[in-house]
């Protein structure tokens, strides 16, 4: 690791900056290697592209850094980002740098040691986050650019195909199934266009270290213009989900555990964005579920090539058979 290289380009490009620093592997960014970089002058925290072979259009650290640009000062919380490297000498990959945030990351949805006002609070904060980015008018924050108009979903299901079949290390027959029947059930009419996060769930927010307020939505890289109701079913997948498979809520009993109900958060959202739940809305969230099996699937052929960020990928890159066979039950089962 350049240290000295990082601590000159830094010197350099974030203002303020102060060494001398030290780097810190921060743990999650199954994705994206993500280090905190402790100095004198503060802590902040760097997010690196992957060394070594990757997908196309992969770990596009810099769409993140711009995205959380353009968000600044909107109602979408983002950490402030300072720089982006796009010269691999300093750091073998580009990377960008941002404000650190001390606060809480939650991995499992159920909220184990918490009271269930406090799991409420955390749900409704994490709904509001949800809804502040499905209002967002690209245009308008000057991400006008940050995808195509139109065409969202027939272009995910198109995206997470190829992205599966490149990353394909064995045969899952629900993954064969739902790649077929995603493209012959489509949702019929226009597409309204906002700004997406692509990967929106509670563990790619940090909220508050002791109060239920999200200070950051980060992991921004599957960002891009599209579909509201395919972001938000994304994180409504939670609820079908069973904890054994992967982090879940499905076939929990939520009585009096402060978590929502499927429809209740759905409604609330609905609420909050002035929208309609569309009778198709399961489409959304099958479609959500296999992205994710397609996402854990490329983090299995990572672990499989030795260039995975997290020493769990193998282990993580196992649930996308499982999850996949949950989408496909919800076909079978009509939703």
């Amino acid at each position: 690791m350049a240290e000295a290289e990082l601590e000159r380009w830094m010197a350099a490009q974030v203002p303020g900056f102060e060494g001398p620093l030290r780097l810190e592997r921060l743990s999650g960014g199954q994705s994206n290697p993500t280090w905190k970089v402790s100095a004198r002058s503060g802590e902040y925290v760097l997010r690196q592209k992957p060394v070594g072979d990757i997908l196309p259009s992969a770990h596009q650290v810099d769409r993140e850094f711009r995205v959380m640009q353009a968000l600044a000062g909107s109602d979408v919380p983002v950490p402030k980002v300072h720089a982006l490297c796009t010269d691999p000498a300093v750091m073998g990959s580009m990377f960008f740098v941002m404000d650190f945030l001390p606060g809480r990351v939650l991995f499992d949805p159920r909220l184990p040691g918490m009271d269930p006002a406090a799991r409420a609070a955390v749900f409704d904060a994490m709904n509001g986050a949800i809804a502040a980015i499905s209002l967002i008018d690209p245009v308008a924050v000057g991400l006008g650019d940050h995808g195509r108009h139109g065409g969202y979903v027939v272009r995910q299901v198109s995206r997470w195909t190829k992205q599966y079949r490149a990353s394909e290390t064995r045969r899952i027959a629900a993954m064969e199934a739902l790649i077929g029947w995603l493209p012959a059930n489509l949702p019929e009419g226009e597409e309204e266009v906002r700004l997406v996060h692509g990967d929106f769930r509670l563990d790619n927010l940090i909220l508050h270290p002791s109060e239920a307020k999200v200070l950051a939505v980060v992991d921004w890289e599957l960002s891009t213009l599209g579909c509201p109701y395919a972001d938000f079913a994304y994180n409504v997948m939670v609820w079908r989900i069973a904890p054994g498979v992967f982090r879940g809520l499905g076939g929990v009993d939520l009585t009096g555990t402060g978590i929502p109900s499927e429809d209740d958060y759905i409604d609330r959202w609905c609420a909050r964005t002035g929208r309609e739940r569309p009778e198709n809305f399961d489409f959304y969230v099958i479609l959500a579920l296999f992205r994710i099996a397609a996402i854990l699937q490329g983090i299995a052929k990572r672990a499989e090539d030795g260039t995975a960020a997290d020493p769990r990928a193998a282990e993580m890159g196992r649930t996308a058979g499982p999850l996949a066979e949950i989408a496909w039950e919800m076909v079978r089962r009509g939703g």
